[in-house]
């Protein structure tokens, strides 16, 4: 084992800060302080700050994800359920191979620090966006 994989890692939050990938991510979407843990760890994280109606695509994740929310309010909505409010200090998890989305409400900004661990180095297998439609049943929450 080399020195860098046993010493403490700080990795500060605005560390590679950039827009989020347009093919994943509907509206203005920032990602920060990304990391991956090393082997044989499993576990990875990065801050996601989504402005109102910004939102990710369906996607799915082999080992589950924990979100933690940090400032904001935001929606999430696993698929064939209704969309969910959540606002600061909720912890959302969401289980291993369950089709869902997530991101800010329709009229307020969201954070939130996403945490997910890889299988066979995936951590998350995308799929289409969330439609206008889908995402505005929303405002019924």
């Amino acid at each position: 084992m080399t020195a860098h994989e046993t010493d403490l890692m700080i990795i500060p939050g605005e560390t590679g800060s950039a827009p989020a990938p347009p093919e994943y991510f509907t509206g203005d979407v920032q990602i920060s302080g990304r990391y991956q843990a090393n082997a044989p760890a499993r576990i990875g994280g990065v801050t996601v700050s989504f402005s109102a109606g910004a939102r990710t695509a369906w996607h799915t994740h082999p080992l589950g994800q924990t979100l933690f929310i940090v400032s904001g309010r935001g929606w999430v909505q696993q698929e064939g359920q209704p969309v969910q409010d959540v606002g600061p200090g909720d912890v959302v998890w969401i289980p291993p191979l369950i089709r869902h989305w997530h991101g800010a409400s329709a009229h307020e900004p969201m954070t939130h620090f996403a945490v997910a661990e890889a299988l066979d180095g995936n951590s998350v297998t995308w799929m289409e966006k969330v439609s206008d439609g889908d995402y505005h049943k929303g405002l019924g929450v």
